[in-house]
């Protein structure tokens, strides 16, 4: 048989109000709230905290607080990932984030979902679909990234953007839909 958690971490329906995930975020929470309550210089702490919390994290991954998740188990992250202030992941699915990507303030990666279907939303199902973003890439502050969304190698993703489909490999896109721009030369 088949359980809530496996169901919600593969991308089928699911109940959130499940037993077992109710314990597991409220854990998450508890992770969450000791994070960010941290400073800067307990950084054996803060990395303690991380080893329980997150999926898994390559080294010298810096979080500033506040910093918040659902589950945190599936959150993946590379070397030398950055996110700044108020960050906000839903991990419902997983969330793979590659080496030396950089994450402005209040940026939020969501791959929870709804049903479109009433009946199914009545019902109290939900859904997610897992985000990747590959290396070396940019999210401006404020951006938005939607469920089953991939964010390919050095692209970046201009501030407040809400990225709602795939961003190919060095595309630079920007705006709600997020589109391709064409990236200013900062060399002149």
């Amino acid at each position: 048989m088949t359980t809530e958690k496996e169901k919600m971490v593969s991308g089928g329906l699911y109940r959130a109000g499940d037993p077992e995930l109710v314990q597991e975020r409220a854990s998450s929470q508890s992770l969450q709230r000791r994070y960010n309550a941290t400073i800067v210089s307990d950084a054996i702490d803060r990395k303690s905290i991380l080893d329980q919390w997150l999926g898994s994290r390559g080294s010298s991954v810096s979080i500033r607080t506040p910093f918040y998740t659902d589950y945190g188990y599936n959150i993946h992250l590379g070397d030398n990932v950055f996110f700044n202030y108020g960050c906000i992941l839903l991990d419902v699915c997983p969330i793979h984030i590659g080496d030396n990507t950089q994450f402005g303030p209040q940026v939020q990666i969501l791959t929870a979902d709804h049903p479109r279907d009433p009946q199914e939303r009545d019902a109290g199902l939900e859904f997610g679909q897992s985000i990747r973003i590959g290396r070396n890439v940019w999210v401006g502050g404020g951006a938005i990234i939607l469920p089953g969304v991939k964010v390919c190698d050095d692209a970046v993703i201009g501030a407040g953007s809400v990225v709602t489909r795939d961003v190919s490999a060095g595309t630079t896109v920007g705006g709600n839909p997020a589109r391709p721009l064409v990236p200013r030369d900062h060399t002149a």
